[in-house]
């Protein structure tokens, strides 16, 4: 039975067409993976699924994910932090394979909804890495992904009351109706740079579009790993943005829209 697998240009690259050619021949692709994303059981046979390749300095892991969760991609870590992933791999009997198994490298996943805010839909974004985000040129297990953001001008929520305040240089890209990019400033005032890209532009709703066109910017929420979870409608992901609020893990800013 043919693999549903998804390699991008770029993990292709960096893995060679042989061994791409061999993945999606299935002669090296697990029938069933944990993805690396949501972290439950997914299988290449029976549904769309994406490799993605974690590169350190010196090493590489290749794993596996929902597609609807990531697109296929390159994920760029430091070393120390591949090494702590490969070594749990493979303390793990019921995991042999790195290919298996969920790095512990963050990927930043993005979730699309309206979100009701003084009787207004507004369209927003709401950003969950898939593991705690350490600060550059810092070691340990804490957790810097809010503070690092409100550093670059996003603010605390406590609650969803009132639309966050305009954060400029910062915008969300949309192109033929189509996410694109969350972009930041460049440094040194240069263009602006990709903070968050998705390797294949992700769809949105009609009326999430519609919404963007009409206030011409979109909310941006951000909460550590684990603050807000995979949520299937808009009600539930509203209800866990409430409650990462109450709880003071939740960062927003809203971003101008570029592109249509």
């Amino acid at each position: 039975m043919p693999r549903m697998l998804d390699v991008s240009d770029d993990v292709r690259a960096e893995i060679g067409d042989e061994e791409a050619d061999r993945l999606l021949a299935g002669e090296s692709t697990p029938g069933s993976y944990d993805c690396t994303s949501c972290r439950t059981p997914g299988d290449c046979a029976q549904e769309r699924t994406s490799t993605v390749l974690f590169i350190g300095d010196e090493t590489a892991v290749l794993a596996f994910a929902h597609a609807g969760c990531l697109p296929s991609q390159v994920v760029k870590v430091t070393e120390e932090q591949l090494q702590g992933a490969v070594k749990s791999i493979n303390s793990d009997n019921s995991r042999p394979e790195p290919a298996q198994a969920a790095p512990e490298p963050a990927v930043l996943g993005v979730t699309s909804g309206l979100i009701l805010i003084a009787d207004e839909l507004h369209p927003a974004l709401v950003v969950e890495p898939t593991a705690p985000i350490a600060r550059p040129g810092t070691a340990g297990a804490g957790d810097d992904f809010l503070p690092l953001l409100i550093e670059q001008g996003f603010m605390p929520v406590t609650e969803l009351s009132t639309a966050p305040a305009v954060l400029h240089g910062w915008s969300v890209l949309l192109a033929m109706g189509q996410l694109h990019a969350v972009l930041q400033p460049g440094p040194n005032g240069g263009r602006p740079v990709a903070w968050w890209q998705a390797h294949q532009p992700l769809q949105v709703t009609e009326g999430w579009r519609t919404a963007a066109g009409k206030h011409q910017q979109v909310l941006v929420f951000a909460a550590p790993v684990g603050s807000i979870g995979r949520q299937p409608r808009e009600d539930l992901l509203r209800d866990a943005l409430d409650k990462a609020a109450s709880n003071g893990q939740l960062v927003a800013a809203a971003l101008p829209l570029a592109g249509t």
